[in-house]
């Protein structure tokens, strides 16, 4: 256990206990040496100004009640793990999309790198020890993405000007953003559209402008929320209304029978050792990418018409090689 570690419980047993509590009872809870507890209570009453008290009728230390009422740790306070935690999150989100939140966390990260220097452990180790690949990511405007995450912890609406990839079409649009979403390397915002009033997901590269308005924004529970973008497989929104049914050669069968496709997946072993796999979907473009490049080691039994189309995109790939 490290200093801060040890203040962090010591601080804690001191404020649940009803009754003043020895050295002996001290040392064996935070098993450590009698030395050890004599510095962690120099450390909470001398530099931490904790009102701590030897009792010496009961021969136990205890916190002195005070005009400004119960004592807590001074500042932002975590213990070392939780300090770690905080830094290995900034460290992956930093990865995940290089300067998005750089100036909002900085000051946090300061603090956190200040609190962690009086520790014996070194939190430089730690963070070149993370390594976060990312793969086809999109840039995302900073600004934009802040306003953005402003709008939603304030629960406001946004006007914005979205470019959309699959027509071109730039319109302009309010918004009420209901969450971010990190999807495979990339940020999508689930939102009410009130230009086309329904919900939508909307892809964070593709905004061109945004700006937080002062109107309320409509809420959804988290219920519908899920049912509505979470029940269909990959990012595509809407209610699942077709399962898809894959077979998986036994070469593969161990690797996909690991693998989450969907949170209401089901899967069974066959017994020439492949792999029955059932997934929900309405759409079936991100779907059939999945599928796709399993190559070989895959055959797509159900419905007929994903089927069907699979067996054609197959050929329209072999046309190409026959040029």
């Amino acid at each position: 256990m490290d200093r801060f570690d040890r203040i962090y419980q010591l601080d804690a047993i001191l404020k649940n206990a009803r009754y003043p509590v020895s050295k002996s009872k001290l040392q064996d809870s935070l098993e450590c040496s009698s030395s050890t507890i004599d510095r962690a209570i120099e450390d909470l009453r001398d530099h931490l100004n904790a009102p701590l008290t030897y009792d010496r009728k009961q021969n136990g230390y205890f916190y002195k009640s005070t005009e400004h009422g119960k004592y807590e740790l001074p500042g932002l306070w975590f213990n070392a793990a939780e300090l770690f935690a905080l830094l290995a999150s900034q460290k992956l989100l930093q990865d995940v999309q290089p300067g998005l939140l750089e100036e909002p966390l900085k000051p946090l990260i300061g603090r956190i790198k200040n609190l962690l220097s009086g520790s014996q452990l070194g939190h430089e180790n730690l963070l070149q020890r993370i390594r976060l690949i990312r793969q086809a990511s999109r840039t995302i405007d900073k600004p934009l993405f802040q306003q953005i995450i402003t709008a939603i912890a304030t629960r406001k609406k946004i006007q914005c000007t979205y470019h959309a990839r699959g027509t071109g079409e730039i319109t302009s649009r309010t918004l009420s953003p209901q969450r971010l979403v990190h999807y495979r390397d990339n940020w999508y915002l689930d939102a009410w559209c009130h230009k086309r009033e329904s919900l939508r997901t909307f892809s964070m590269d593709k905004f061109l402008s945004c700006r937080k308005q002062n109107s309320d924004a409509l809420d959804f529970d988290e219920a519908v929320l899920d049912d509505y973008f979470a029940s269909s497989y990959g990012i595509f929104s809407g209610q699942a209304d077709k399962i898809a049914v894959l077979k998986f050669t036994e070469k593969y069968a161990l690797w996909v029978a690991d693998e989450s496709w969907h949170p209401e997946q089901k899967g069974e072993w066959l017994e020439n050792g492949s792999y029955r796999l059932e997934i929900p979907y309405r759409h079936s473009q991100e779907l059939m990418m999945d599928i796709l490049k399993y190559g070989a080691e895959v055959e797509v039994i159900e419905p007929l018409v994903l089927r069907e189309q699979h067996i054609q995109t197959i050929k329209n790939m072999t046309k190409v090689y026959q040029k």
